[in-house]
This record gives structure tokens, sequence and C-alpha cells, in this order.
């Protein structure tokens, strides 16, 4: 890998803290107390960072997400980590019948709020539904879909048709166990995982480096991390099967990388369909 592009990044990180530091620095002005619970200073400063971002990588992923996502998510879609909630801009309402946005900085809620309903969601005829908890808290996003879905959709446990991750699974804690959780307990069986993600570049040199700025990437970024390899994790993921078996918790899976990225990119773009056993 090429040292300038390897040394390049962190200039990454320097243009997020020009973006956002000086809004975040007025935050705390007007509430010290900030200083003193760290997740709640991380929103407040990612809240005033993604706008800078959101919507030019929604641009630059907009074949790629209308491929994946337009053509095959269906009934109740569950968009882990929905950010501003680019992702309704993608889902066919003749084939979704709700868009549960799952978002724990309830500073983007208000942009949720507006793509969704700009899409035709709205909170008001139950097709939006807004959840403040995070990927990794199952019990409560069960709970919330228990008390969201007539019993009619949710059958006897609530459950979606669709998981949708597209740039999420970099961020939450646990990945493994939360990527376990959600397919087993909150996603059908026959239902689909669809995965949009920078994982883990597959390059020996470029995984090196993508490992040696993930801290500090992290840090600027509200936990997000350029050196997990989602893609295996979810391809390799397993479920109990009969007898206590483990076996694929998928019927059929697909995996592909990006077309058109560099290879020595430190985002390495990889894109997933997955049907659940």
């Amino acid at each position: 890998m090429k040292l300038s592009n390897a040394l390049s990044f962190p200039t990454g990180v320097w243009f997020g803290l020009t973006v956002a530091l000086m809004p975040t620095l007025r935050a705390i002005m007007a509430s010290p107390t900030l200083l003193f619970r760290p997740s709640a200073l991380s929103r407040v400063y990612m809240a005033n960072l993604w706008p800078t971002y959101a919507d030019g990588m929604d641009e630059n992923a907009k074949d790629t997400k209308s491929a994946l996502i337009t053509p095959h998510a269906y009934g109740v879609v569950l968009d882990i980590g929905a950010g501003h909630g680019h992702t309704v801009r993608y889902l066919d309402a003749d084939r979704v019948s709700r868009y549960i946005a799952l978002e724990p900085n309830a500073l983007m809620h208000p942009q949720i709020r507006a793509q969704a309903n700009a899409a035709g969601f709205h909170e008001a005829d139950g097709t939006l539904v807004i959840l403040a908890c995070g990927a990794e808290d199952t019990k409560s996003i069960i709970s919330a879909l228990a008390l969201a879905l007539p019993t009619s959709e949710s059958s006897t446990l609530p459950s979606v048709d669709t998981l949708v991750s597209a740039l999420a699974l970099c961020t939450v804690p646990e990945p493994q166990r939360t990527i376990s959780n959600l397919v087993r307990d909150v996603l059908k069986s026959g239902g689909q995982f669809l995965m949009y993600e920078h994982v883990l570049s597959p390059r020996e040199d470029v995984a090196w480096w993508q490992r040696f700025w993930a801290p500090l990437w992290s840090l600027g970024f509200d936990g997000c991390r350029i050196d997990r390899c989602t893609d295996v994790w979810v391809k390799e993921l397993k479920v109990d099967g009969e007898g206590g078996q483990k076996q694929s918790a998928w019927r059929e899976s697909r995996t592909w990388v990006v077309e058109g990225q560099e290879e020595e990119n430190l985002f390495f773009w990889v894109v997933g369909r997955f049907d659940k056993q």
C-alpha cells in the first residue's frame, strides 16, 4: 500500500473535528454536565458531524443501495442504526408495510421522521416506528415490536421480515453477539438480512493500516470501527438446529464487493443478502 494513501487517513478525522467541534463546545457551554456524560456528549458531537457526510455518502452509494434494498426489502423492515433515515428512500411502499428505524441517537430522530414522511411512512398510521435503543438491546426491540405490530402481523412472537444494516454494524458494541441475537430473536424464519458495510480489507497491507488507524477513527466518529470483518461474521453465523446441533443461519447467502472501489481504500465496501433458514 502506498504510504501516501495510508498517511492521508487522519485528514478525515481532522475534518470531522473542524466541522463538529465548535457546535459541540457550544452545547457543553449550554449544558456543562455533558462533560460528565460521555455517551450523551458523543451523540451531540455525532449529531453535529453526520449532516456533513450523510447526504454525500448516500448519493455515492445510491446505485448499490437501490439494487440491494428496493427489490428485496418487504413487509416489516427494521433499519439498524438508521442515522438520518436514508434507507427509507429505497423502500418500495407497495412491498413494505412498516418502516422501523432503530437509532439510539435521539438527536437524529427529526431527520428520520422527515425522510420517512417524505417517503409515505408516518407514525400516525403506524407505518413508521422510531426506536431510541441500540441494536444490541434486543429485549427492548422485541418489546417495542410487540406494541407496534398487530397480533395478525406479529403472530405469537414479534419479528420482522427484513433487517437492513447500512453503515451500522461498524459502530454497535459487541457486534458478533448483536448480529447473532438480532437474527435469532428479531428476524423471522424466511426473512432477509440486507447489508451494506465497510469491512476489513482482504489485502493484508491495507488491513494492517486499518487496524492501525481504527482507534483514532473510532474516537472521532462515535465508535465507528474500520477494522471489523463484519461480512465474515454475518456469512458464517450459526444458530441452533435440530438436536442442538449448530447450523448455518442462512438458507441462501451472497456477498459481493462494490464495483469500482480502489483496492487501497481504507474503507472496503461489501454488500450482502442473506435469507434466514
